[in-house]
C-alpha cells in the first residue's frame, strides 16, 4: 500500500494534477512550469519535489536549467489510466495548453534567432564539403528500412539526426554535453511532433544508458571533436544490443589545420584502416563504408555491427 499512498497524496493538489498533464504533453524546464502555471518557481520547485518524491517525475539539470519529465512508465501508467477513466473536461486544462502553445513558440523563436547569429559560421563549414542533404540521403541510405526499437544520437547537437531517423524509431534519445544546444533541440522537436524523442545532458565518452541498450548509434560530425575517438567509439558500441549499429558520419583525413585552431576540431579526419582497428576493438565489425567527395573536405560513412551470436558481456567503459 506504501506506493499507491505516497502517489495518491503526491496527487492530492490541484497544481500537481496539472503539473502531471503538461508533463504529459512535453518535458519542460522549471522555469516553463511556472510561466505555465503562473506561479512562482519556488512554489512550482515544490511542488515538482513532491511529485518525484513518488516517482511521479524526474528531474534532470542541464546547466543552470532543471527538466522535468513524468517518472518509470510502470509507476506513472496506472495513475494515467486512472485520471483518464474520469470523464470531465478541466477549464485549467485548457487555459494551461494554450500558455503551452506560447512556451513552444518561445522556443521556437528562441532557435530561431540562434541560427541567424550563427549562420555565417555555419555556412562556412559546411561550403568546405558536399551539401548536407546528400549526406543525409547516403546516412538513410546505408541505414536502409531496418526497424528501430531504441536510437541514440550522441552529440546530437540541434537534434538534425533526431529529426531525419527518431520517426521511425519507437523510442529515441539525444546525448549532447552542451544544454544551450540542448535546448535548440528541444524547441525543434518540439516543433517536429517527436515528443517521443528525450534530450540527455551527457559525455559522450560517459553514455546514461545500460549496456545493451539500443540497435542503432549515430555519431554525425562529432567524432573529430574528440581526444580520445577510439574511448567514444568503445562507449557507443557498449550501449548496443547484438546486431547493433554505429553509423559514424565524419571528414577523411585532411590539412585544413585552421579547423583545429578556430572551430576547436581535436582530430583532422580519419582513415578507414584507423576506423577499421577502431570497430574491432570495440567489438564491432565494419558493415558499410561509404566516400562522398565533391568539396574540400571528404565526407566518410562508416557503418559498424555489434555481431548479433556475440556472446560475451559487454562491459562499462
Amino acid at each position: 500500500m506504501s506506493p499507491a499512498l505516497d502517489i495518491f497524496r503526491a496527487v492530492g493538489d490541484a497544481t500537481r494534477l496539472r503539473i502531471l498533464a503538461l508533463l504529459r504533453r512535453m518535458e519542460l524546464s522549471v522555469g516553463e512550469l511556472a510561466q505555465v502555471l503562473g506561479q512562482s518557481q519556488p512554489r512550482v520547485s515544490r511542488h515538482v519535489k513532491i511529485l518525484c518524491d513518488a516517482g511521479i517525475a524526474e528531474r534532470r539539470k542541464e546547466g543552470s536549467w532543471v527538466f522535468v519529465a513524468l517518472g518509470a512508465a510502470e509507476r506513472v501508467a496506472p495513475l494515467i489510466a486512472a485520471i483518464d477513466a474520469w470523464p470531465g473536461e478541466d477549464h485549467w486544462a485548457v487555459a494551461d495548453a494554450a500558455r503551452l502553445a506560447a512556451v513552444r513558440a518561445d522556443r521556437a523563436a528562441a532557435a530561431a534567432a540562434w541560427f541567424e547569429a550563427n549562420a555565417g559560421e555555419w555556412d562556412a563549414i559546411r561550403s568546405l564539403h558536399i551539401a548536407e542533404s546528400e549526406v543525409e540521403a547516403a546516412m538513410a541510405r546505408i541505414l536502409g528500412d531496418r526497424p528501430v526499437a531504441k536510437l541514440v544520437d550522441i552529440g546530437t547537437g540541434t537534434g538534425r539526426m533526431l529529426e531525419l531517423f527518431a520517426g521511425g524509431a519507437r523510442s529515441a534519445i539525444g546525448i549532447d554535453r552542451s544544454s544551450e544546444m540542448l535546448r535548440l533541440a528541444r524547441a525543434k522537436l518540439s516543433a517536429q511532433g517527436l515528443d517521443h524523442a528525450e534530450l540527455r545532458q551527457a559525455d559522450f565518452t560517459a553514455l546514461p544508458l545500460d549496456a545493451a541498450a539500443a540497435d542503432l548509434a549515430i555519431l554525425h560530425h562529432v567524432l573529430h571533436f574528440a581526444q580520445e575517438p577510439e574511448a567514444v567509439i568503445a562507449e557507443a558500441a557498449r550501449v548496443l544490443a547484438p546486431g547493433g549499429r554505429l553509423l559514424i558520419a565524419d571528414f577523411a583525413p585532411h590539412e585544413r589545420e585552421e579547423l583545429r585552431t578556430r572551430d576547436a576540431h581535436a582530430r583532422l579526419g580519419f582513415g578507414d584502416a584507423q576506423m577499421a582497428g577502431w570497430f574491432d576493438a570495440a567489438g564491432l565489425e565494419t558493415a558499410a563504408v561509404e566516400t562522398l567527395e565533391g568539396g574540400e573536405l571528404t565526407v566518410k560513412l562508416w557503418l559498424g555491427r555489434r555481431p548479433a551470436a556475440q556472446l560475451k558481456e559487454v562491459k562499462a567503459a
